[in-house]
């Protein structure tokens, strides 16, 4: 047989025809004899000629070499020797460039990251850079471009715990990559990644290694046979690393990884040969080395061809962190997953990338991890400038949490930049999370106050600043909102502060809790695992100062209880947030059968327009009769669609015959996009049939559409002017333009006062009566945002966008309706403001024709109230004052009455009190007071428990109101004494009542929700009472 022999995995797939492993100990039944004890001779002599990625014929032996020889230049402590020359281009900021250049030189879109906060409601956060190009790859939008190239800015929390124990793991990253929508697809994808990696960047052909997918062959083929990786450096891997999905069904293909291997010198492995003489076949076992020099390898003879595995030899584990590192995944995105589980090539086979920054500039950078790079090192040097603890002579414990500060900086400053506040909820609670951490970390590592004499103050906005200076490459933006974000992280450290604090006082109760019962049931004392977790995620408190302080108490802490909280939290965590869905549904095949919808709504309010599609429940349908709700896609439209903050259009749509009678008529409530630009009016048959391909006149409500319009100009006139009263860096962070009003919602620390309030209807006002011409143009998205345009929040943009411009006032990218001249919109005025998440405010106001309604309506309110009051407009306030004096002057007069017959009631129950024969006898007095209400309760008890000589303990019960309990318990200074505490005592017997409470050792309070229980409750207050008393007063 000529010439070299493929490989068995080639031959087969892959599968092996072993019914054993390789490593099997049944291999080794024939003796083995060392390969080196032969090299010089009957090996030699006898055919076997072997060279590294040679398959050679001698004598009628084929052997395959594995093992890399020693010609690879070593690398220096795990990193790559690198030409000082190129040290220029190998920053960051070049990698990134040089990385987009390559691509764009290819014919790739060059397109900015989009925002932290995804446009997908099925991840909180952006995760990869394929999040912004879902659509596209479901065939819901339309492909602008068939190739695009991104450096996309990612956060993922699902391994925070490795952040800094790892040499890679990060909370923020930056994924550079290039995708094909239906354009090119494996050969190109392949070959262009190597030309990057090894041209352009230099890496060494012989350390970078590939990984495949196990039945591939295709791509095997392309990376071995026309780019020429060497066989040994192609591994296979099964469906857990190599074969990407997007969940259950939808779509999904193989990938193939680039690793780059720090260590060549190592070598490769094994060596495998085959011997066809006499029919034996032999397997040359040899460990790392040189074949001949100084490796060591074993002859195992095997007798039968149909046995031979596919030369399934055990190359290097890539998933050694101490040797490898992926840096590079390409994504092949062909297969439908269905239900059944079943496999279905795509109509539009794409290509996803990614291309890890900061994993690239460690390889190039010549720096043992990733943080040592420039992308994130000089956020460490701040944090060890604060800390006064040089990284390089730290330890690594500390060098550890100077790297979790330094990666947690820019996760934080990037999210606060895209709107993301720390709150308790959704991604503000990932925020939140990072900043919190963050702040535990830097008081491990001793930093106090903001270090600049004030103990204080904060210290990550000092640390924050590191991160916005080095931001413009990644994100311009950040550098104008600065000043927000270091406002908001000093407020958030500070706001944490207190509650760590508070952690601190928690841990002391707890303590002291668990030293209590290991004493009552004399075992050891333990902290739960719960209680170690809940000091951790709701406090903040690390676990290393809370195993240190319970061991001094010497108290044990249940380590296990807390890994499992932490997994689980883990668990939700990685469930919630870091998986992409894509579900290829419907919509795609609509796609490609309905073209997007003209949009005719800027210059007219009706038009004509064919029935494209129809769809019931969701279906396709030809037709759809009266009464039913339909989904109507036209080719044309006057309707706006939602999107921009403003709610779609409300009209009718009418079939007319003969020009005059009408035999359908579809109401229309509301207008959506779909599909990209694809408008769905969503309605009911009022009259008649709809059918696909008729046409219809399609007629906007006017009165509708203009109270949409004046709402939306004077909500851009809403931000222009908070940016002038509360300053230019607050931002939106939300909309709503309706019928009947606007919100308008923004990034703002505190409630803005009246005078706030006033100022700014004043400047609305002001430009209203002002009477300012608007100005509409379509630009390219460059010049918009070079002439200051503003862009709305949540909305995508296009090359070419639409600028709203009111002159000298606002200038905003805007797809929405407006009013011609500011004069239309007649007044504005705030109704409401508020907040509704940590450092969001929310403005309600109403213009136009809601405005006069608003008015009005309160113009009537009032006008019934002075009919009530029986006084004029202006003297309401006066005599309402008056009548709320009055009120309170009753109230007290009431209150103080009830006191005082509680107080009488209780002098006629004293005579029921009880008492403890001890040197000092301890009266005892447990009542039910019937009715009487919280406070006079508490009176009747102070009298009790003064009026009977101390020591004294009263307990007082009433059922104030339907449903409810109210418990009172007053200690006189001798019960205290003897331990007996009333806020302790009272909070069981309340729990009888369906309640709790607490209070002093002298005097609590509680209450509860079951009056039935309360004659029982009391029954065994009196009794426990009397009980510990007695126990007491004898020791």
């Amino acid at each position: 047989m000529a010439g070299p022999p493929k490989l068995c995995s080639s031959i087969h797939g892959g599968k092996s025809l072993f019914p054993f492993p390789a490593s099997s100990s049944s291999l080794l039944a024939k003796p083995i004899f060392p390969l080196n004890a032969y090299t010089g001779s009957a090996l030699s002599t006898g055919g076997l000629s072997c060279r590294h990625g040679l398959w050679r014929r001698a004598g009628g032996l084929k052997c395959r070499a594995t093992s890399t020889p020693a010609s690879v230049q070593p690398v220096t402590d795990g990193v790559v020797v690198e030409d000082k020359s190129k040290e220029n281009l190998v920053s960051g900021d070049s990698i990134r460039r040089r990385f987009i250049d390559f691509y764009a030189s290819r014919g790739h879109k060059v397109l900015p990251s989009s925002s932290l906060v995804p446009d997908d409601p099925t991840v909180l956060l952006t995760i990869a850079g394929m999040l912004q190009f879902k659509p596209i790859f479901l065939g819901k939008a339309p492909r602008e471009f068939p190739r695009a190239t991104t450096s996309q800015k990612c956060i993922r929390t699902n391994d925070v715990e490795n952040v800094g124990r790892t040499s890679r793991h990060h909370t923020f990253f930056e994924m550079l990559g290039n995708f094909s929508f239906g354009d090119y697809f494996k050969r190109e994808a392949i070959k262009w990644a190597w030309e990057l990696s090894i041209e352009e960047f230099g890496l060494p052909a012989d350390s970078v290694w590939i990984s495949i997918y196990e039945d591939d062959d295709e791509t095997f083929k392309i990376w071995h046979e026309e780019v020429g990786v060497p066989v040994e450096r192609i591994k296979r891997m099964g469906a857990e690393d190599n074969f990407w999905t997007s969940g259950p069904t939808g779509p999904c293909g193989p990938c193939t990884e680039l690793y780059f291997d720090f260590h060549p010198e190592k070598g490769i492995g094994e060596v495998v040969c085959i011997s066809l003489i006499l029919k034996s076949y032999y397997l040359f076992h040899c460990l790392p080395g040189n074949v001949g020099v100084g490796g060591t390898c074993l002859l195992v003879p095997f007798h039968f061809l149909w046995f031979l595995s596919p030369l399934n030899v055990d190359l290097q584990d890539l998933g050694d962190d101490s040797r490898f590192i992926e840096f590079y995944n390409l994504v092949f995105m062909q297969y439908n997953r269905k239900d059944d589980g079943s496999l279905e090539p795509l109509k539009q086979q794409n290509i996803d990338t990614g291309l890890g920054l900061e994993r690239l500039a460690r390889i190039l950078q010549k720096v043992p991890n990733n943080y040592e790079t420039d992308l994130i090192y000089p956020i460490i040097q701040k944090a060890s400038e604060l800390a006064n603890v040089p990284y390089h002579g730290a330890d690594d414990k500390k060098k550890m949490q100077l790297k979790i500060i330094g990666d947690h900086m820019r996760a934080i400053v990037y999210l606060l930049s895209d709107g993301v506040l720390p709150s308790n909820v959704g991604r503000g609670y990932v925020a939140r999370r990072l900043i919190r951490r963050a702040v535990r970390t830097g008081r491990l590592l001793g930093i106090k106050g903001d270090c600049k004499g004030n103990i204080e103050g904060a210290f990550l906005p000092a640390i924050a600043e590191t991160v916005i200076e080095m931001s413009t490459s990644i994100d311009p933006e950040v550098k104008v909102r600065a000043s927000r974000i270091i406002g908001e992280l000093q407020r958030e450290e500070l706001r944490f502060v207190l509650t760590l604090e508070r952690g601190e006082k928690l841990l002391e109760q707890m303590l002291s809790e668990a030293l209590s019962s290991a004493k009552k049931i004399g075992r050891s004392s333990c902290l739960s695992g719960n209680d170690l977790f809940l000091l951790y995620d709701t406090y903040g408190f690390p676990v290393e100062i809370t195993t240190e302080v319970a061991e001094e108490k010497g108290v044990e802490i249940d380590m296990e209880g807390f890994y499992v909280e932490m997994e689980n939290q883990r668990r939700q965590s990685q469930a919630a947030h870091n998986v992409v869905k894509l579900d290829v549904e419907n919509g795609g095949d609509l796609a490609e059968m309905v073209a997007d919808t003209e949009f005719l709504g800027y210059d007219t309010l009706s038009t004509k327009a064919i029935v494209q599609s129809l769809l019931l429940n969701g279906k396709p349908v030809l037709q759809v009769s009266e009464g039913n709700e339909v989904e109507v896609l036209l080719n044309k439209t006057p309707f706006y669609a939602e999107s921009g903050g403003q709610i779609g259009d409300r009209g009718y749509l009418y079939i007319t015959e003969d020009q005059s009678e009408r035999t359908a008529v579809v109401q229309i409530q509301d207008v959506k996009k779909s599909l990209g630009s694809v408008f769905v009016h969503k309605g009911t048959i009022k009259e008649g049939v709809l059918e696909v391909g008729k046409e219809v006149e399609a007629n906007v409500d006017p009165k509708l559409r203009q109270r949409a319009k004046v709402h939306h100009t004077a909500t851009h006139l809403l931000q222009s002017a908070l940016k002038k009263v509360i300053g230019e860096e607050t931002s939106q962070a939300g909309s709503l333009v309706a019928f009947d009003r606007l919100r308008f919602d923004f990034n703002f620390h505190r409630p803005l006062v009246d005078n706030e309030l006033d100022e700014i209807e004043r400047l609305i006002n002001g430009w209203i009566g002002d009477a300012t011409l608007l100005h509409t143009k379509v630009l390219p998205l460059t010049d918009a945002k070079k002439a200051g345009a503003i862009a709305m929040f949540g909305e995508k943009y296009g090359e070419e966008v639409r600028v709203v411009e009111v002159p000298g006032v606002s200038m905003e990218l805007c797809g929405g309706t407006h009013v011609n001249n500011t004069s239309e919109i007649r007044a504005f005025k705030i109704i409401s403001e508020q907040g509704i998440a940590s450092g969001i405010r929310r403005i309600e106001a109403v213009a136009g024709e809601a405005y006069i309604e608003y008015i009005n309506g309160r113009d009537s309110q009032l006008r019934r109230l002075c009919s009530t009051l029986k006084v004029k407009a202006e003297e309401v306030t006066t005599r309402v004052d008056n009548l709320l004096e009055e009120l309170r002057a009753a109230r007290n007069e009431v209150s103080t009455l009830r006191a005082k017959a509680a107080v009488y009631k209780a002098s006629i129950i004293a005579s029921k009190v009880v008492s403890i024969e001890a040197s000092s006898p301890i009266r005892v007095l447990v009542e039910n007071m019937d009715d009487v209400d919280a406070e006079s309760l508490k009176s009747a008890a102070e009298y009790l428990v003064d009026s009977l000589q101390d020591p004294a303990a009263v307990v007082l019960g009433s059922t104030p109101d339907e449903g409810k309990v109210s418990l009172v318990a007053a200690f006189s200074p001798g019960v205290v004494k003897l331990g007996v505490q009333a806020g302790k005592f009272i909070g069981p017997i309340a729990k009888l009542c369906g309640g709790g409470g607490g209070g002093r050792p002298n005097f609590a309070q509680a209450g509860g929700r079951q009056p039935e229980n309360l004659s029982s409750a009391l029954e065994k207050a009196r009794t426990d009472l009397l009980s510990v008393l007695t126990e007491k007063s004898s020791q």
